[in-house]
C-alpha cells in the first residue's frame, strides 16, 4: 500500500476530532457537530470548486460524524467524485465512505459501479484492490450482477498480481455467499482449483476459502481439488519451519492454511486413488507425531497453532472413520489432553472423544479413559467442561460399564448445576433402560433418579418406567414393593407419588399378602400424600383408589367414604369433582363382574421408540453427540404418549418424535421456549380416560396428526389468524429479532430494521422435518409487494429467506397478516395465518429533550383525547435494567433527570409516517410495594395514544 505523504495529515480533521473529545456534554457535542455540518454543507454548495484534498477532508469528517451515531444525508456525490481521483488517499477515503454509508438501493449505485469498472480495468494493483474491497464490503445483489462475471477472470488471469488475486478470491467468496445464483463458475472451475498450486501462499490461503465454500454446494464440480489439497498439505507438513519463513507462525509452518486444507478435505469421502490416500495418511501420521514432540517455544501462540492443526486433523480422521490405527492414535492423543492444565484443550478433547466413541474402531480405546472422565465430571470447575464429560460418559457407555457410569452420573446429579440436570436425568433414564439386564436394577435407578432430582424428571421419564413395568411381568411385584417403600419417606417428590399411585393401583395386589403392605396400609400411605399434591396428581390418585376397590373389595367402604366427602364431590376443580362423583357412582351400582371388566389391568403398550430418547434428541439439538437408538432386544415397550396416545399432551409428544429438528432449524441463533400450543389427547385409550390429568377430550379440529396448528383441507382461502397470534405479536413490541412461530414442522424467524417511516423485514422459514415442503407460498394481506418471492420448494432440514419492504403511510392499529400454505408428502395442505410484528412504535425516532422542553410539550398536549392512561398490575419482575431495556426497545429516547421522582421513567419520540409526524411523550410510574404501574401517554394524535397504551401495558 502506498505510503501516506506528510501533507495528507488533514489537520482540520484532527482539530475537529479533538473538539469533539473535549466536549463536556452531549448537547455541546451535538452543537459542535451541527456547526461542522453547516460548514461542510456550505463548502459543498459554494461556487468555488473544491480541490481533492478539501473534498477528502470534508468527506472524512462526515464519515467520522456518522460513526458517532448521527445521520448523514449529503456528501455522497462528493465521495463518488473522489473515486475518479488518481491519488491513492483520496480514492481510499471515497471507497471507505461508500462502503460504510451508501445503501445498496442508492440512486448513485450506477455511478459507483462505473468508477469500480474503471479501477478494475486500470491494471493498477492498488486501485484494483480498493475496488474489490468495496464490492466485498457492500456485497449487494446489484454489484453481484455487475461484477460476478468479471472477478473470476481477474482471479485466474496470468498477469494479475498476487495481492489482487487474494482480494479477488475473497471478494468472489463474499458475492457467492450473498447471491449464489449469480456467481456461476462454469469455465473457470478448473483454473480456480489450480490456484491451490500457486507459488504465493497468500493466494492459496484466500483461494481455499473460496473453494471450500463452493465445494460444500457443488462437491462434484470441485472434486479435483482433493488431490491438489493433499499435495499442498504434504508439502507444508513435511517442510521445516525455516522453509516457509514468511508464513511460519511461532515455529509452525502456515497453520491457517493447514487448517483450511484439512477442513476442505472434510467435504469429501476418503480419496479413491491409492497413492493420494497413502500420502494423506502419511500427512495425518506426521501431524500426530509432531504433537508428541517437545514444544519449540513456551509461548501460548505456538501451542495454539500446533493444536489447531492437530484438532482439525483429528476431525478429518473421525470424518473418514476408515483407518483404525489413526483413530486409536487420535484417541490416545486426546486422552493426554484430558488432564492438560489448559481448560479449552480439555473441553475440545472431551468433545472430540464423544465422536470417537461412536466409531467401532476406537470405542474400546475411548473406554480406557473412563476414570479420567469420571474425575473430570467430579472436579472440573467449568460447567461446560463438566457437561462435555457427561456427554462422553453417555457416549462410551455399553453393557460392560453401564452400572458404573449410571452410578457415577446419579452421584454427580446431587451436586450438578441446575442448567444441565434435566439433560443428565434423560441420559441416566436412557442408559438404565438400554443396558438393563436385570430390570429390578432399572426400577431402582429410576426411583433413585426421582428421589435425587425429582424436579427435573419430566413426564416422559416416569411414563417410560410405567410402560416397562406393565410390559414385563417379572418386574411388577418388585416395582410395587420398591415404590411402596419409597413412598414411606417423610418427604417424597410428587413424581414419586405419581409412579406409586399408578403402580400400586395396577399391581398392589402382588404385595398385599405382607401385613406390612396390606391393602389398607397401601391406601392410607397413598392418601397421606393426597393433600400435598397438585390437581393432576390428585386426579391420578382418585383413579388409583377406584382400582383399589376392584383389587381389594375390603377397602370399598373406606374409599367410598373418601370419595363421598365434601372436599371431593364439591371440589372447586371440575375434573376432581367429576372423577369423585363418577367413581363413587361406579363403585356403588356396578356389579363385581362389571367393575372387574371396566377396571381390568392395563394391557401391554405397543412397541415404539422411547419418548425419552426423542426428548433428548430435541433438547440436544443440531450438532450434538448423536443418540444411539435402543437395541431391538431392549426396545421392550412403546412410548406411553405415542401409538395408544396415553398420558397428557400425547399428540404433541408424538409429533416431536415424528420430526427431529434439523441442523438448520435454529434460524437466528436464538431458541423459543416451546412449540406454540399443544395438541389435545385422544380419548380412545383407557389410560387417558382413567389416568389422564385432563379427562376425556375429543381431538381438536385445529390440530392434525402432525401436531401442526391450523391444518386445513386443500383450499385457496387463508386460515383465520391463530388464537395466540396477538400473544406472539406482543413479544416483538420491544424487540426486532427472534422466533415468531415454531411447531414440529416449521420454524419462522424474523430479523427487522427500521429507519424513519421505512422498514425491512427478513423472514426465515425453516423446515424442521426430513420431508420436502411443496407448493410453499406466503401472502401478506396489507398493500405492498414482496421484495423477494419465496422459493416454492423447501427441502427437508432446509431454510429459505424472504424480504419484506415496509413503509408507514399513516398511523395504524392492526398488524398485517402473513398466510403460509404448503403441502408435504403424505400430509394434508397446511394453512397457517400469523400477525406480522409490525406495530406503530417500530417507526419511532428517539427525541432528546431538556426538562423544561419536556414539561412545556407535556402541557401543550393537554386535551383529554390526546392522553391515554392505564393503571395495571405488574406482569413481570420490576427489575430496573429490564424496564430500561424495554423502553429503549420501544424506540423512544429514555430521558434522565426529568421527572421529580427518580423512580419514574420518562420517554420521548416522534412517530414518522409518510403523511405526518406524531409526537409522543411517555411517563411510567412503578409502585414496587403494590407491584403496580401507572402508564401515561400523550400524543399529538389520539388514536396513537390509545394504541401505544394497549401495546405497552402488556410489556411490563
Amino acid at each position: 500500500m502506498p505510503a501516506v505523504s506528510k501533507g495528507d495529515g488533514m489537520r482540520g480533521l484532527a482539530v475537529f476530532i479533538s473538539d469533539i473529545r473535549n466536549c463536556k456534554s452531549k448537547e455541546a457535542e451535538i452543537k459542535r457537530i451541527n456547526k461542522e455540518l453547516a460548514n461542510i454543507r456550505s463548502k459543498f454548495k459554494g461556487d468555488k470548486a473544491l480541490d481533492g484534498y478539501s473534498k477528502k477532508k470534508y468527506v472524512c469528517k462526515l464519515l467520522f460524524i456518522f460513526l458517532l451515531g448521527h445521520d448523514i444525508d449529503f456528501g455522497h456525490m462528493e465521495a463518488v467524485n473522489l473515486l475518479s481521483s488518481n491519488k491513492y488517499t483520496e480514492k481510499q477515503i471515497g471507497y471507505l465512505f461508500i462502503s460504510v454509508l451508501v445503501n445498496s438501493n442508492s440512486e448513485l449505485i450506477r455511478l459507483i459501479n462505473n468508477a469500480i469498472k474503471n479501477d478494475l480495468s486500470s491494471r493498477n494493483p492498488t486501485f484494483m484492490c480498493l475496488a474489490l474491497h468495496c464490492i466485498a464490503n457492500v456485497g449487494s445483489r446489484e454489484m453481484a450482477e455487475a461484477f460476478a462475471s468479471e472477478i473470476p477472470r481477474i482471479l485466474v488471469a496470468g498477469d494479475t498480481m498476487d495481492s489482487v488475486k487474494q482480494s479477488a478470491a475473497l471478494c468472489l467468496l463474499r458475492l457467492y455467499k450473498t447471491s449464489p445464483d449469480l456467481v456461476l463458475m462454469g469455465e473457470w472451475t478448473s483454473r480456480v482449483v489450480h490456484l491451490l498450486n500457486d507459488q504465493h501462499m497468500g493466494v492459496v490461503t484466500a483461494a481455499i476459502s473460496l473453494i471450500t465454500c463452493l465445494s460444500q454446494k457443488n462437491p462434484d464440480e470441485f472434486k479435483t481439488c482433493v488431490s491438489l489439497a493433499v499435495s499442498r498439505l504434504s508439502r507444508i507438513v513435511s517442510s521445516a519451519s525455516t522453509d516457509l519463513q514468511d508464513y511460519t507462525y511461532y515455529f509452525v509452518p502456515a497453520p491457517w492454511l493447514s487448517c483450511k486444507l484439512l477442513r476442505l478435505l472434510q467435504c469429501y469421502p476418503p480419496p479413491e486413488d491409492g497413492a493420494v490416500k497413502g500420502r494423506l495418511v502419511e500427512c495425518l501420521e506426521t501431524i500426530l507425531n509432531k504433537a508428541q514432540e517437545p514444544p519449540k517455544s513456551k509461548k501460548v501462540q505456538h501451542s495454539n497453532a500446533k493444536n489447531a492443526i492437530l484438532f482439525e486433523a483429528i476431525s478429518l480422521i473421525i470424518h473418514y472413520d476408515s483407518e483404525p490405527n489413526l483413530l486409536v492414535r487420535a484417541c490416545n492423543q486426546l486422552g493426554q489432553f484430558l488432564q492438560h492444565r489448559e481448560t479449552n484443550l480439555r473441553y475440545l478433547a472431551l468433545e472430540s472423544m464423544c465422536t470417537l466413541a461412536s466409531s467401532e474402531f476406537s470405542h474400546e480405546a475411548v473406554k480406557t479413559h473412563i476414570e479420567t472422565v469420571i474425575n473430570a465430571l467430579k472436579t472440573e470447575r467449568d460447567v461446560s467442561v463438566r457437561q462435555r464429560a457427561a456427554d462422553l460418559l453417555y457416549a462410551m457407555c455399553d453393557r460392560s460399564n453401564a452400572k458404573q457410569i449410571v452410578a457415577e452420573m446419579l452421584s454427580y446429579l446431587e451436586t450438578a448445576d441446575y442448567s444441565i440436570r434435566e439433560e443428565m436425568v434423560l441420559k441416566v433414564a436412557i442408559l438404565a433402560e438400554k443396558y438393563a439386564v436385570d430390570y429390578s436394577w432399572y426400577v431402582d435407578t429410576i426411583l433413585n433418579l426421582i428421589r435425587i432430582a425429582g424436579d427435573y424428571v419430566s413426564e416422559e421419564v416416569w411414563y417410560r418406567v410405567i410402560q416397562i413395568v406393565i410390559n414385563r411381568d417379572d418386574v411388577q411385584g418388585y416395582a410395587a414393593k420398591t415404590v411402596f417403600e419409597a413412598l414411606q419417606a417423610p418427604a417424597c417428590h410428587e413424581n414419586m407419588v405419581k409412579v406409586g399411585g399408578y403402580i400400586l393401583g395396577e399391581f398392589g395386589n402382588l404385595i398385599a399378602g405382607d401385613p406390612r403392605s396390606s391393602p389398607l396400609v397401601q391406601f392410607n400411605l397413598l392418601h397421606s400424600k393426597f393433600h400435598l399434591c397438585s390437581v393432576p396428581t390428585r386426579a391420578l390418585l382418585l383413579s388409583a383408589y377406584i382400582k383399589f376397590i376392584n383389587l381389594f373389595p375390603e377397602t370399598k367402604a373406606t374409599i367410598q367414604e373418601v370419595l363421598r366427602c365434601d372436599s371431593q364431590i364439591r371440589n372447586s376443580d371440575v375434573e376432581l369433582q367429576q372423577r369423585a362423583v363418577e367413581y363413587l357412582k361406579l363403585s356403588s351400582i356396578a356389579s363385581t363382574d362389571v367393575l372387574a371388566t371396566v377396571l381390568e389391568e392395563m394391557p401391554p403398550f405397543p412397541e415404539r421408540e422411547s419418548s425419552i430418547l426423542a426428548k433428548l434428541k430435541k433438547k440436544k439439538g443440531p450438532g450434538a453427540v448423536s443418540v444411539t437408538e435402543l437395541d431391538d432386544g431392549k426396545r421392550e415397550a412403546g412410548e406411553l404418549n405415542g401409538g395408544g396416545d396415553r398420558g397428557p399432551d400425547t399428540a404433541a409428544m408424538a409429533a416431536s418424535n415424528a420430526s427431529t429438528p434439523s441442523p438448520s432449524a435454529d434460524l437466528l441463533g436464538i431458541r423459543s421456549a416451546a412449540p406454540v400450543g399443544a395438541a389435545q389427547t385422544n380419548a380412545g385409550s383407557l389410560l387417558v380416560d382413567v389416568f389422564s390429568d385432563s379427562g376425556p377430550a375429543a381431538p381438536s379440529a385445529a390440530v392434525n396428526d402432525d401436531g401442526f396448528l391450523s391444518s386445513a383441507p386443500p383450499s385457496e382461502d387463508p386460515a383465520p389468524p391463530l388464537s395466540e397470534a396477538d400473544e406472539l405479536l406482543n413479544k416483538f413490541v420491544c424487540k426486532n429479532n427472534g422466533v415468531l412461530f415454531e411447531n414440529q414442522l416449521l420454524q419462522i424467524g424474523i430479523k427487522s430494521e427500521y429507519r424513519q417511516n421505512l422498514g425491512r423485514m427478513y423472514l426465515f422459514y425453516g423446515n424442521k422435518t426430513s420431508v420436502q415442503f411443496a407448493s410453499f407460498t406466503t401472502t401478506v394481506s396489507c398493500p405492498g409487494e414482496l421484495h423477494k418471492p419465496v422459493e416454492p420448494l423447501v427441502e427437508g432440514g432446509a431454510q429459505i429467506q424472504q424480504v419484506l419492504n415496509i413503509e408507514c403511510i399513516t398511523d395504524f392499529s392492526d398488524a398485517p397478516l402473513l398466510n403460509i400454505k404448503f403441502s408435504r408428502y403424505g400430509g394434508a395442505l397446511q394453512n397457517l395465518t400469523l400477525k406480522l410484528p409490525v406495530t406503530i412504535n417500530k417507526f419511532f425516532q428517539p427525541t432528546e429533550m431538556s426538562s423544561s422542553d419536556f414539561f412545556q410539550r407535556w402541557k401543550q398536549l393537554s386535551q383529554p383525547q390526546q392522553e391515554a392512561q392505564k393503571i395495571f398490575k405488574a406482569n413481570h419482575s420490576m427489575d430496573t435494567e429490564v424496564l430500561k431495556a424495554k423502553l429503549l426497545g420501544l424506540g423512544t429516547a429514555l430521558l434522565d433527570n426529568i421527572d421529580p421522582n427518580p423512580e419514574n421513567y420518562v420517554c420521548a419520540g416522534v412517530i414518522q409516517t409518510k403523511s405526518q409526524q406524531i409526537g409522543c411523550l411517555l411517563r411510567l410510574e412503578p409502585n414496587a410495594q403494590a407491584q403496580m404501574y401507572r402508564l401515561t401517554l400523550r400524543c399529538s394524535k389520539d388514536t396513537v395514544s390509545k394504541r401505544l397504551c394497549e401495546l405497552l401495558a402488556q410489556q411490563f
